[in-house]
């Protein structure tokens, strides 16, 4: 018996919400109610008048359950277009991390250097600690934390995925 399975991949999805109470808790219910994982999920207002909301959810899943979970956000009645940047094509994906670092001696040299090495910025110092700002892919970001790990890695914040396509159409 051969049993064939689904190929999993990861989605950026672009939702484009009325700023109104309680639209988050629904996308988010949306997911949670149909066993679906949410990677990561930014919002932020787009308009002037802060009455659109552009959501980010970065979520994995095989194609027919993608096109599952965007007919069902595109049925919420606030949400006026879900784009799936991931199928669209080149998109930029971006994140912030603040990172806590302590140390002394050689282990604050180092820390620093692997800093520059990776353009982070010292955002706030003390004595025997660092507070740095890295941006860049998930991958860039997860690469600088597990470093700072091994030089003192106290505390880590990340922002989630902020993502646009590429070119001169709006996703």
């Amino acid at each position: 018996m051969h049993i064939k399975t689904e190929q999993v991949e990861r989605h950026t999805l672009a939702v484009i919400v009325d700023n109104e109470p309680g639209i988050l808790a629904r996308i988010a219910g949306l997911f949670t109610a149909r066993g679906y994982n949410i990677e990561s999920l930014t919002v932020s207002e787009i308009t002037a008048d802060k009455a659109v909301s552009r959501i980010t959810i970065v979520t994995s899943a095989s194609p027919p359950v993608m096109e599952q979970i965007i007919a069902q956000l595109d049925r919420l009645v606030p949400v006026h277009k879900v784009t799936d940047l991931t199928v669209l094509g080149d998109h930029v994906e971006r994140e912030l991390a603040l990172v806590k670092v302590s140390g002394t001696g050689d282990r604050r040299i180092e820390a620093l250097r692997l800093a520059e090495v990776y353009r982070a910025r010292v955002v706030d110092a003390t004595i025997g600690s660092f507070v740095f700002e890295v941006t860049g892919g998930i991958a860039k970001i997860d690469k600088f934390v597990e470093l700072m790990g091994e030089v003192g890695l106290v505390e880590v914040a990340r922002t989630g995925i902020a993502a646009i396509s590429r070119g001169a159409e709006a996703a």
